[in-house]
């Protein structure tokens, strides 16, 4: 029998030929996809075919179930795997005691900075606290520099922010779900960043790993990222920066509220509900993400994120970095960040809507228009009808 799967992971087929080698009962057949085409997949599905396997985020795992377009992989057994997975990546694809995807890879988050200006030249040290982050940015921008640059319109990054905190922003219960923007957790983050932003101290032209980013991390006047452990791969390719930085854990609130992490980024297996061979996809999608055969071709070829295996990262991530000053950042630093989270977090239904609601409002936040707090408040407002418009039912919390 042959499986297809259809995915964004690059030279995918190489890992699915060492499964295919290893029995005679399954093929798996790798196509290719953009990143999150999702409209492709669902219409596929909608029409009465489609592959047996798609690659989705974790985040829109619950937008595919709700479409229908998904097997609930509890029927198969998988609550069974369940601790073969790290609790930080299982607890993404878990809504109401159902799973509906196998976790792939994901992103952690964590600071990547430039250790050679930041402590060598200025005498700094990465923030361990978000109010020493307050701090360290105030110093960095009077020297001319930015700690970070924010894109004012990512919508997912305060979600890593809150989600850390320890919000909950959507919360199924029974038949509907409870939408808080609002908790305490949100509004601590809210205000927070409203006051970085009115004090001016980091950038906010630009985002992460764009071009204008690249040239001024390669000039030394962007120092740091916060981003999901992917971001590794990405800094590397910072002009003349072998050697010069460094990774540390994510900030944290000082008064030990919230989660040592958050996730950003992520990806899934999931069966799609036309498959004739759901059992032999779910053992296919099981080997993929805990076998460390399998975990560590992944990691070679296609580049994944922090392997979602319960006890193993890859043998490539158990040793030093050259690129990194030297610093086994991914045993002492990504470890703990993984396992660091926050795992009542549920993704909705509807996520791609709410990063775009939530990025439009950091524009206008940065912009001036409108603070943190009350945006939170009104985007709250607006995903509930939202949510309500496509036939869930849905309430703002009390």
């Amino acid at each position: 029998m042959t499986l297809t799967y259809w995915s964004w992971f690059k030279d995918l087929q190489k890992v699915c030929d060492i499964f295919n080698e290893k029995q005679d009962r399954i093929r798996v057949e790798a196509t290719w996809i953009s990143g999150e085409d999702y409209a492709k997949i669902l219409s596929a599905v909608a029409a009465g075919g489609g592959p047996d396997i798609g690659h989705v985020d974790m985040r829109s795992v619950p937008e595919f179930a709700l479409a229908g377009a998904l097997v609930d992989l509890t029927r198969y057994g998988f609550a069974e795997q369940e601790d073969q997975f790290a609790p930080s990546a299982i607890s993404q694809v878990n809504i109401e005691n159902s799973f509906w995807a196998v976790p792939q890879d994901y992103g952690p988050v964590a600071t990547f900075y430039n250790r050679e200006v930041l402590e060598d030249e200025l005498g700094l040290t990465p923030p361990a606290t978000w109010e020493e982050f307050h701090e360290t940015a105030g110093a960095v921008s009077e020297t001319g520099k930015s700690l970070i640059s924010l894109d004012p319109g990512d919508g997912f990054m305060p979600i890593a922010w809150v989600m850390q905190a320890g919000a909950v922003w959507f919360r199924p219960e029974s038949d509907g779900w409870i939408v808080n923007m609002t908790d305490d957790a949100s509004i601590r983050v809210a205000e927070f960043w409203d006051q970085i932003l009115a004090e001016k101290i980091i950038g906010t032209g630009y985002g992460a790993f764009t071009t204008p980013w690249y040239a001024a991390a390669g000039e030394g006047k962007v120092l740091a990222a916060i981003g999901g452990s992917w971001s590794d791969a990405l800094i590397k390719t910072v002009p003349d920066g072998h050697g010069k930085w460094a990774v540390a854990p994510m900030p944290v609130w000082q008064d030990g509220r919230g989660y040592a992490s958050a996730v950003q980024g992520s990806s899934s297996g999931v069966i799609l509900s036309n498959s004739q061979h759901p059992l032999e996809a779910l053992e296919f999608l099981t080997w993929m993400s805990t076998d460390p055969e399998s975990i560590d071709a992944m990691i070679e070829y296609s580049g994944i994120g922090w392997s979602t295996a319960k006890d193993y990262i890859g043998k490539a991530r158990q040793q030093p970095s050259e690129f990194f000053s030297g610093q086994n950042y991914n045993e002492e630093v990504m470890v703990p960040m993984a396992e660091g989270q926050n795992l009542e977090w549920t993704w909705a239904p509807l996520m791609q809507r709410v990063s775009t609601i939530i990025g439009d409002g950091m524009t206008a936040a940065v912009n001036g228009e409108i603070p943190l707090t009350d945006m939170f408040a009104n985007a709250q407002t607006e995903i509930v009808e939202i949510m309500r418009e496509i036939g869930l039912d849905a309430e703002e919390a009390r």
